[in-house]
């Protein structure tokens, strides 16, 4: 109970501080931020009505109309269900997709190709997923948080925070659900998380509610120049769409920081029309159209966030004193509750249980980095899989951003795949990336395990002989190494910096390019995303993908794999807060559990971790914990020495 208490008396501190402060609204455009839901966050009240959706699209609409635009537009609630996207007439039903580097390859330099009901989509799902009660965080703030340096354009920086995010919640994930799983969450995107300025959070009652998403402009991008302020046609029709539902002012991307430096929500607030005297919806100039696989044309009501129709509630058993969610299917039973991985030596359901209770326990104590007041607790998903990436548990506490539920899983795979004995023989046999621009070039996964094992040495990578963490991984994961360093070679993951772009990173896109795009241009709803058939293979080529990677992997930090003596056996996923946290979760809550329950498992033994490892005589991390860590103790260097 001590650790429900910790956070009872954190979310208190919260309300205190929120209640002595200015509730003022979003900005130089007059749009009222909601009021501060503290401490009745996932209220049942709290949802977008069929009304509220009609009014956030006429109020965008109202905007583009001023504006002489023609723009798409999406609303979704927090768990992602597309809630109505509508087509204004003569509005682009294509994009292209374009980085601003002059870069081709990958996802780089797609013209006219997928829909922007897509983009919009996209957009809205990234605006509701990144938020929460205690951070506002826009597809602005993503394009922060993904390019090479942070903040992006600043000399010898390291790369962004959450490096990679963009490729999660993709539609062939096993962990986020579709339509025909009904109203629960979390639910896929078209183009899993977006970067491109346009997509905003929802709020009513202080209480992020959904997204807002918008394409107009045609182009699905990225901002590179973070030094001036933008007047992006997207962000301001979405910024108008969100008067009355604007994020409370305290918890904005602009009030966060991280390494010292402050995030981005909006570059400009500079609406023309006015959102209050918006038209009537059925006056609109267009129509809502249907989107196969996430909308049928039509209007409705979002879910309430915490209750099973959402897909997420309050936790029973031993995560219920520690006010833990988990993740329900439409009949309300849990979806991923703690069992038994297979095999000899597998992990235990109660080892499962000790790990995932100890990550949040663990969660409970930390002082959030990306959250308001200052303070508060870290908000965090924690995931358990074990040596065939099948997922053994997974659980949330309350107000943990949503796109960490799928992240955590995918950061999970990517620890387990590096650090398997089989690792070189499994990526090498999978088929070539086949990307469409430029047409049909071929880029062979093979020839990652070559680089790899160039850069590190044969003894050093995907042969079980080195525990990879996801922080290692990271690092040879950057179009330069050290990661951030100017005028250095890329890490062998990587595409070269002449190449790269957040739009073609390396291995980690290549690995899910083939099912992402033939998803995205053909409406292919299939569950696997890593190793599939690309969209133009040879007729009757092998599509059965790498199955321990089914949702992808992820290339930020947050996850360590499992081990039982010497014998690798699972890996740990965190996500949800800044990434030296996610790292104290899972290397910490690990040992924790290994400690109490006294049955062998825990981190990999010290001399098989990725920090043994010296490329171009410049030294690996396994983990980095966080100063100061905890607001109940004064602490530090928890994770020395473990």
């Amino acid at each position: 109970m001590a650790d429900a208490s910790r956070r009872a008396a954190s979310l208190a501190a919260a309300a205190l501080v929120l209640l002595t402060a200015s509730c003022g609204g979003g900005g130089g455009s007059g749009n009222a931020g909601s009021a501060d839901c503290v401490p009745n966050c996932n209220a049942p009240a709290n949802l977008l009505s069929a009304d509220d959706v009609r009014k956030v699209i006429a109020q965008a609409v109202g905007e583009a109309q001023a504006r002489g635009a023609k723009a798409t537009i999406a609303v979704v609630d927090r768990v992602g269900n597309v809630l109505a996207v509508y087509e204004m007439t003569g509005a682009r039903p294509k994009f292209d997709l374009l980085s601003g580097r002059g870069t081709v390859g990958g996802l780089d330099g797609i013209r006219d190709t997928l829909p922007s009901t897509a983009a919009a989509i996209a957009k809205a799902i990234t605006g509701a997923y990144l938020s929460s009660s205690g951070n506002a965080f826009s597809t602005r703030t993503a394009s922060q948080i993904v390019q090479q340096n942070f903040l992006p354009g600043e000399s010898q920086g390291p790369s962004g925070p959450l490096y990679g995010v963009q490729f999660s919640s993709l539609s062939c994930s096993d962990v986020v659900r579709n339509t025909t799983h009904g109203s629960v969450g979390p639910k896929r995107s078209p183009l899993g998380l977006s970067a491109d300025p346009g997509g905003l959070p929802l709020y009513k009652n202080g209480a992020v509610v959904g997204g807002i998403g918008v394409m107009a402009d045609g182009v699905y991008g990225l901002d590179l120049i973070i030094t001036d302020r933008d007047e992006d046609l997207d962000e301001l029709i979405s910024v108008a769409g969100t008067f009355g539902y604007a994020a409370p002012a305290d918890i904005r991307a602009e009030r966060i920081t991280a390494d010292g430096k402050t995030f981005r929500y909006v570059d400009s607030e500079s609406i023309v029309s006015n959102p209050a005297q918006a038209p009537a919806f059925a006056a609109l100039p267009g129509a809502l159209v249907p989107v196969d696989g996430y909308s049928d044309g039509t209007v409705r009501a979002g879910v309430s966030f915490g209750t099973p129709a959402s897909g997420y509630r309050a936790a029973d058993g031993v995560f219920g004193p520690l006010g833990a969610f988990t993740l329900v299917d439409a009949s309300n039973a849990v979806r991923f509750p703690p069992r038994s991985g297979a095999g000899s030596g597998a992990l235990t359901a109660a080892e499962v249980s000790k790990i995932l209770e100890e990550g949040i326990k663990i969660g409970n104590r930390a002082r959030a980095q990306i959250r308001r007041p200052l303070g508060s607790p870290a908000e965090i998903s924690v995931s358990v899989v074990d040596f065939n990436g099948d997922l053994l548990g997974l659980v949330r506490t309350a107000d943990a951003p949503v796109f960490g539920t799928d992240v955590a899983v995918q950061k999970a795979r990517g620890a387990l795949l590096f650090s398997r004995p089989d690792a070189a023989s499994l990526i090498s046999t999978l088929p070539p990336a086949r990307y469409l621009s430029p047409d049909g070039s071929v880029v062979s996964m093979g020839s990652y395990v070559a680089a790899t094992r160039a850069f590190v040495g044969q003894g050093g990578a995907l042969d079980g002989v080195t525990a990879w963490s996801m922080r290692a991984i990271s690092l040879i994961h950057r179009p330069t190494y050290p990661d951030g360093i100017a005028d250095t070679p890329a890490g062998p993951l990587s595409k070269s910096f002449a190449t790269w772009s957040p739009f073609n990173v390396g291995f980690q896109l290549d690995l899910i390019y083939n099912q992402l795009v033939k998803a995205a241009a053909t409406g292919d709803t299939s569950t696997g995303c890593a190793g599939r058939a690309g969209l133009l293979s040879p007729e009757g080529t092998a599509d059965s993908g790498l199955s321990l990677a089914r949702n992808g992997i992820q290339i930020f930090p947050g996850g360590v794999p499992v081990y039982r003596g010497g014998t690798l056996v699972g890996a740990v996923g965190i996500s949800g807060d800044g990434i030296d946290q996610d790292d104290m979760v899972a290397f910490l809550g690990l040992h924790n559990a290994g400690q109490a329950l006294g049955t062998g498992f825990g981190n990999a033994p010290v001399a098989m971790r990725a920090d043994q490892l010296s490329p171009l005589g410049v030294r690996l991390r396994y983990v980095q914990c966080p100063q100061s860590p905890f607001n109940d103790s004064t602490e530090q260097n928890v994770c020395a020495g473990l």
